[in-house]
């Protein structure tokens, strides 16, 4: 049974470097919508950070649109990848602090959930009765969305990873690393 174990281990551990190729994708990909949509809409992104009482808000919007544009793509390289992680899981701070708080853990609130169901009801009504309910729900059911924290607390975690264990050796961290020896 041991011996099983250990090939098993042994088998596994080649695949090593694809959890934290995944993450980086992951966390690329949702780092890469937020910071277009910031750097498309600046001013709107400020307007916005002013009204949730965000201090300073045309330097904070400089700081979160540089932060989330360098992260994604930088993390997506696997190039100052520890380093870039930190200011990153600052960004996911202060959006949890003062946009997914009050939502709760889920993004997608519950249909269990007080007064969701029926809204969602209410929701379904007026698109059968004015839409083409049909070709609106053939690719996926209507949500509501809770907007709490669940997706920016995993990124921290996804980060957090990151930082501790390194991009893995599908990165560019890596071949810079071996190059200058730090290495193996």
């Amino acid at each position: 049974m041991l011996e099983m174990y250990k090939k098993f281990r042994d088998m596994t551990g080649m695949l090593r470097d694809l959890p934290p190729l995944g993450m980086r994708l992951i966390l690329a990909y949702g780092f890469m919508g937020p910071a277009m949509m910031k750097l498309q809409n600046f001013d709107g992104i400020v307007m916005w950070f002013s009204s949730l009482g965000i201090p300073l808000p045309w330097i904070n919007a400089v700081l979160a649109t540089a932060t989330e544009t360098a992260g994604f793509v930088l993390i997506f390289l696997g190039l100052g990848t520890r380093l870039i992680a930190v200011p990153m899981i600052g960004v996911m701070v202060v959006a949890i602090l003062t946009v997914h708080l009050d939502g709760g853990w889920l993004a997608i609130a519950s249909s269990e959930a007080p007064g969701i169901a029926e809204r969602l009801g209410a929701a379904r009504e007026i698109l059968k009765e004015y839409g083409n309910y049909q070709w609106l729900t053939e690719k996926g059911s209507f949500v509501i969305l809770q907007n709490g924290m669940e997706f920016p607390v995993t990124y921290i975690v996804m980060l957090l990873s990151l930082i501790v264990t390194g991009p893995g050796r599908i990165s560019l961290d890596y071949f810079i690393g071996k190059k200058m020896g730090l290495e193996e």
